[in-house]
């Protein structure tokens, strides 16, 4: 007999205090005692205050007797009085179970899954029906499933509600969550494993495992080949073209040979045929013609016993173009500054057609229209009334032009000896860039706000420009600035899902780093040095924009663990047998609880107001009732 969550000596202080303020309440009754008399006109005491009596002896010593006894067997309850040795008390039980994505693998007629839930609901079925159970689901994170259960129907019932997630095993972390859980409770028991067991390469050589580790292994002799990831951009030389990258490993154990077909729009790309040594990864190449936007799907055949993995897909975007009129009675002197780039689409219209509703950008060369245009708006060596930005003074034949290089108008911009006949000086105003500068001023300001606009002081045809290489940059220049989504470099890329590692090509600042979801929502991440790093624990898609270059990454495929673990030595296998070890103790506080309860009531309707109310009742009954004769 022992108790299990009181000590000895605090349930003796507990019960010695309450039954201390007992005794004393009977002893100090200071309530007033009501008297019947006949009349108050000779009741000389009832002006005199009534008076405390001590009592010296206990009036009622069976009441204060059933008041300790009940007391005491409340007292017991609370301390979970229990028959048998200290020993046998319940234990506390971790059990991890492997969710991964690994173990929606097939073996025969089951997946893996099957095969760790069944061994699972075993080894709860095989501990003391008092012990205590914990279920952690366990993937790229630990998650609990239940607290500390007694009833092993409600960790069952968890068993069977698991499913594999689409990441995997992160093992070092669900064995330091159950380390933690078990010594904060303070209690013993057990930790187990139940699952393949596949983490990636570096936890293969865990040693830091609790040593009250348990392994109950799932059997994988499962042959698997799948695809690892989809890379596409499009194509330096020709943007029409995308250059397809797949890559495919065997994870298996013998040599695979695989088909892989890559289709874009359920119309067939290309095929290859790969021949795959054991653990050994291939790429295959494609290349794929179209501006139209679909999806591009690439699959394996035949399948095999892990079939999430022999197929993934991808959103191809269209290509984007920008749509460019030009306003100008000497279309030739502009046309080969906008022709040059395939994703510019330039009309070409005389001054005599504007009009300021025109869609896209707007290219206004020497005149000022009667009405601005309503969009972005280039404006070529305006004329000197009410210009788009103030002109200060008309410079001619000014000396070497600045570029600013602090800004990306301005950039890779390199010359100088460039002779100008003139150019309009302009009066900045506070917000605006300047792109080029002469002694006199600025003679290039862009403006930037909701409708972009770029002016230039001079005409670089009709100048010494035309023959620099710096003209056609300069164009490239402004269009990216005024349209950056149109033309900013896209990578995308269908990989698995879970931690997301990418390599910069330059160290940069948090700050013109931006990781959003699909939605727009914002994605945590880590930036060290070169490297920047995020996770992502559910299918989705993710944007991570550095500056003017966008990657787009499809998470659809299933993370797998790459090594198996290995349990360090004297770690121990299979189901527990310590049933009869823990089965010796019988919890009796119910039985206490319900009989201190009962001992109150009886109290309460033998010396409490209970009686005092039936004693009213019972002289109600009694009063008498005369009765008079009808006359």
């Amino acid at each position: 007999m022992f108790f299990a969550n009181l000590g000895i000596g605090q349930f003796l202080a507990l019960f010695g205090a309450v039954s201390a303020l007992s005794v004393v309440l009977y002893l100090l009754d200071r309530s007033r005692r009501r008297v019947v008399v006949s009349t108050l006109r000779f009741w000389v005491a009832a002006e005199q205050p009534t008076a405390v009596v001590r009592r010296k002896h206990i009036q009622q010593p069976f009441s204060l007797l059933l008041q300790l006894l009940s007391m005491l067997l409340l007292l017991l309850a609370i301390a979970q009085l229990r028959l048998g040795t200290e020993g046998g008390q319940p234990r506390r039980h971790v059990l991890i179970l492997e969710t991964s994505a690994w173990m929606n693998a097939r073996a025969g007629r089951q997946t893996l899954m099957d095969r760790a839930r069944d061994r699972a609901r075993a080894y709860v079925r095989a501990l003391p029906s008092g012990d205590m159970v914990m279920l952690v689901r366990a993937d790229a994170l630990a998650t609990p499933a239940t607290a500390f259960e007694a009833s092993h129907r409600k960790v069952e019932n968890a068993i069977a509600d698991s499913q594999p997630s689409s990441t995997s095993l992160n093992l070092e972390q669900a064995l330091a969550f159950a380390r933690n859980v078990q010594s904060a409770n303070g209690q013993r028991g057990e930790v187990v494993f139940v699952g393949s067991g596949r983490v990636a390469a570096g936890e293969s050589a865990t040693t830091d495992v609790p040593k009250n580790l348990r392994v109950l292994p799932v059997a994988d002799t499962v042959e698997n080949a799948g695809i690892r990831k989809i890379g596409l951009k499009r194509s330096t030389t020709d943007p029409d073209v995308w250059d397809i990258y797949v890559s495919v490993k065997n994870f298996g154990l013998r040599q695979r040979d695989v088909g892989l077909a890559v289709a874009v729009a359920n119309m067939p790309a290309g095929s290859q045929r790969l021949s795959l040594p054991a653990g050994a990864e291939r790429e295959a190449s494609f290349t794929y013609r179209t501006r139209a936007a679909g999806i591009l799907q690439a699959r394996l055949f035949p399948g095999d016993a892990f079939p999430d993995d022999d197929r993934a897909s991808v959103q191809l975007p269209a290509l984007q173009t920008l749509q460019v009129t030009v306003y100008t009675n000497e279309p030739d002197l502009l046309r080969p500054f906008l022709d040059a780039n395939p994703q510019v689409t330039a009309v070409f219209r005389p001054v005599s057609q504007y009009a300021s509703n025109d869609k896209g950008l707007v290219v206004l060369d020497r005149f000022r229209p009667p009405m601005r245009p309503e969009g972005d708006a280039i404006w070529i060596d305006p004329p000197p009334a009410l210009p788009p930005v103030p002109i200060r003074a008309r410079v001619t034949n000014p000396e070497s032009i600045r570029w600013t290089s602090d800004n990306s108008l301005g950039a890779g911009l390199r010359a100088r000896d460039v002779r100008l006949e003139s150019a309009s000086v302009f009066t900045t105003a506070p917000g605006d860039i300047k792109v080029a500068e002469v002694d006199a001023g600025p003679i290039i300001v862009a403006r930037p706000g909701a409708k972009k606009t770029v002016v230039l002081g001079f005409h670089p045809a009709l100048s010494g420009m035309r023959y620099e290489l710096a003209t056609p940059l300069l164009f490239a220049n402004i269009l990216h600035w005024i349209a950056p989504d149109t033309f900013r470099a896209k990578e995308i890329s269908a990989q698995s899902i879970g931690t997301v590692n990418i390599a910069l090509d330059t160290q940069i600042s948090p700050e013109k780093v931006h990781v959003s979801r699909e939605d727009g929502s914002p994605v945590p991440f880590t930036l060290q040095g070169r490297s920047l790093h995020f996770f992502s624990g559910a299918p989705g898609t993710a944007r991570v924009t550095v500056g003017d270059h966008e990657s787009v990454y499809s998470l659809s495929l299933p993370e797998l663990g790459e090594t198996r673990w290995q349990p360090p030595g004297g770690t121990r296998y299979g189901l527990p047998t310590f049933r009869e070890n823990a089965a010796s103790s019988h919890d009796l506080w119910q039985i206490f609880a319900i009989l201190g309860g009962a001992g109150l009531l009886l109290e309460w309707l033998l010396y409490g107001r209970f009686t005092r109310i039936m004693g009213k009742a019972r002289n109600l009954l009694k009063w008498p009732i005369s009765l008079r004769k009808a006359s």
